[in-house]
Parts: structure tokens; C-alpha cells; sequence
């Protein structure tokens, strides 16, 4: 059984099979029948997990298992207490509701690599960087939940699932790293 921790860079696709303008993981990960444990959006960055096991994978990425997920967005605007008291207690997105996660303002990370293409900067607009741990994932979650408050997402990174997270493993964009699925204990239904 592997398990791979891969640091997905900006713009590359969740996926193996071919895609016609941009990288996929296929560009990356060259070991033979392993898979997404999850997926993250070509335009978000950062933790992922690949399991050659079934049971592995449907333990890390089943909404029902609700493993943490660790994400740090640089928003556009300064996040208020009301604001974050909003993302706590869950946000009305229309489709559904967000479940409550915690949500807090952080300093800008000094261990974060830059993103290329950078991010575009507005002289009238400030940002600043917020952490959000969800024991959900749906479709663009964290960006419309940061949009619905008025803090719309600039960059999105997941640095952690779970116990395992990218300050325990650092792996620059592109890295990939094999680690004991014993380490993932929690995991394990």
C-alpha cells in the first residue's frame, strides 16, 4: 500500500488522464495505479494525498469520515470579528449551508513559496491571509464562503488533512513524498 503526499502547484489538474491546456498529475507522479485521495481546483494549491488503496482513499476524502482540512486563503479586504464569527458558524451559499468550521486572521505565512504567476495586486485594496480548517469539501467551498462575507479568495493553499500537513512535510511545489499510511492511523474507519 503507498500513500504520497504531492504538493499540487497552481494550475495543474487533479487528475492522470490527459488535458489539452494544462499539466495534469501525470506530469508529476509517475507511480503505476495510485489515485487522488480528493481533489483540490487547478486554481488552488497545495496539500494532496494519493493512495494505491480503495479503502485509504474513500477514508481520507468521504464527507462522512470528516477529516480535517486545513486551508490558508489571502483575501482581498481585513477580515472583522463579525465576518469571521460568519465563517464559523457556517455560511448560506445557496445550494447549502456551510457546516461550522474555525476560522481565524493569521500573519502572512513566512514559510509559503511565492505563486507564479503571482497574484495580482490592487494599491486601493489591502489583503489579507486567514486560516480555515472544514470538515467538508464541496466544489469551490472556501471561495465561496469567503466571497458570501465579502472577503473574496486571491490564493487558496490546503497545508493540512488531518495530522499531516505541509509545515510537518515540507514539499515545494511539484514535490511528492511516500509516507507510512500507518502515520494516518486516524484515518482507518
Amino acid at each position: 500500500m503507498s500513500l504520497i503526499l504531492f504538493n499540487k502547484p497552481f494550475q495543474v489538474m487533479c487528475q492522470f488522464s490527459a488535458h489539452p491546456g494544462r499539466p495534469t498529475l501525470a506530469d508529476y507522479i509517475k507511480i503505476p495505479d495510485i489515485y487522488p485521495a480528493g481533489r483540490l481546483d487547478a486554481d488552488s494549491e497545495g496539500l494532496l494525498l494519493l493512495t494505491d488503496d480503495g479503502q485509504l482513499q474513500h477514508n481520507i476524502s468521504h464527507p462522512a469520515v470528516k477529516q480535517p482540512k486545513t486551508y490558508m486563503a489571502q483575501v482581498e479586504g481585513v477580515p472583522t470579528e463579525v465576518l469571521l464569527e460568519r465563517l464559523r458558524h457556517g455560511v448560506d451559499l445557496g445550494d447549502f449551508r456551510s457546516k461550522p468550521c474555525q476560522a481565524r486572521q493569521i500573519e502572512e505565512p513566512d514559510w509559503l513559496w511565492p505563486r507564479d504567476p503571482p497574484i495580482r495586486q490592487r494599491q486601493d485594496k489591502p489583503t489579507s491571509w486567514l486560516a480555515l480548517t472544514l470538515t467538508e469539501g464541496k466544489n469551490r467551498q472556501v471561495r465561496r464562503m469567503t466571497a458570501a462575507v465579502g472577503l473574496p479568495t486571491l490564493r487558496l493553499v490546503r497545508v493540512a488533512i488531518g495530522q499531516v500537513s505541509l509545515q510537518s512535510h515540507p514539499l515545494w511545489p511539484g514535490e511528492s513524498l511516500a509516507i507510512d499510511p500507518a502515520d494516518l492511523v486516524t484515518l482507518r474507519k
